[in-house]
């Protein structure tokens, strides 16, 4: 259920930072992923599509700890998906390219709005169609400083990266400018999904919740 606003989340996510990137192997390990992060203060809840029935991981996970954390859909890559996550009861939408239709299917639907972009013209193409935040994909590439340069015609774009963000970086992304940060493998570990080890998962998050009030 949603009990915030398109606002209301959208300050949520730059409050807490982090967006855990969970790509499970089904809905249930999904679920019990995004619980074990919420456990550790990870508030940030991305479920990707490429998730076997994320859909219904996302509507699950929507209704069993969506007043506790932020649950939205990841990897969203046409308007008809864009619809079926919101429907699910996702709170934003991230994606890893610039698609106008789902931009505008989530705007019509009042939902965050997260794409991914990569080189200024994308980004601009981005922001210039009303998105809340921008996923620099794939960060890893290019570091902490290309946000800085990015900032200097656009210092208004809010920018999320996404690869390359991990408990030694946390600092260096949001010095540059960061307003949240999506977290990928380098958290969500598929080994500790696999095995069920929840309290390994929630241990983890634990120390990234403690890097961000660290860098801050």
């Amino acid at each position: 259920m949603i009990t915030m606003d398109r606002q209301q989340t959208f300050e949520k996510i730059q409050q807490h930072v982090l967006v855990a990137v969970i790509r499970g192997d089904s809905p249930q390990q999904a679920v019990d992923t995004a619980k074990a992060l919420l456990e550790g203060g990870v508030m940030g809840l991305e479920i990707a599509l490429t998730t076997p029935g994320g859909v219904k991981a996302i509507e699950q996970a929507v209704r069993e700890i969506g007043d506790q954390g932020i649950v939205g859909a990841g990897t969203v890559m046409d308007a008809d998906s864009a619809k079926a996550v919101i429907d699910a009861g996702a709170a934003f939408v991230f994606a890893p390219n610039v698609n106008l239709d789902v931009i505008a299917a989530v705007n019509e639907r009042d939902r965050v709005m997260v794409p991914g972009a990569l080189t200024p013209t994308e980004i601009a193409t981005a922001w210039a169609a009303g998105v809340d935040m921008v996923k620099l994909f794939p960060a890893n590439h290019f570091g902490p400083k290309y946000i800085k340069d990015i900032h200097g015609p656009m210092p208004d774009v809010k920018i999320t990266p996404t690869g390359g963000v991990d408990l030694t970086t946390i600092k260096a992304w949001l010095d540059a400018g960061a307003a949240a940060l999506g977290v990928g493998s380098a958290l969500v570990k598929k080994d500790l999904m696999r095995a069920g080890d929840w309290a390994g998962l929630t241990e983890l998050a634990r120390k990234y919740t403690q890097a961000v009030a660290e860098a801050r």
